[in-house]
């Protein structure tokens, strides 16, 4: 379930997904495996090789990919997360999430 995020965002994602876009999307989460993280980033594509294309340049293997569902994606999070929306100047939607908390 992603939480703090408005419908319109999500549709956009979904969208930008579908048209084979590398789509980024960060959201609340909470799982009880991953204490300690409080936010995920989707990165999602409907076009699987671009995916995994993407993935594999950060470190990220295929079977990691959730393939549930209409958009394929991998979910980012803790290390893995921080490192790569810096390195993809995507830290803006982490800092949002950030000042809410504080």
């Amino acid at each position: 379930m992603a939480f703090g995020i408005k419908r319109e965002e999500l549709l956009i994602w979904k969208q930008q997904v579908a048209e084979g876009e590398i789509a980024f999307l960060t959201h609340y989460w909470v799982d009880v495996r991953f204490p300690g993280c409080s936010t995920v980033t989707k990165v999602g594509c409907s076009d699987l090789e671009k995916l995994e294309s993407w993935g594999r340049q950060y470190g990220l293997k295929p079977e990691w990919m959730d393939l549930r569902n209409n958009y394929p994606h991998f979910d980012l999070f803790g290390e893995h997360q921080l490192r790569i929306m810096e390195a993809e100047d995507m830290l803006h939607q982490l800092h949002r999430f950030k000042k809410e908390e504080a």
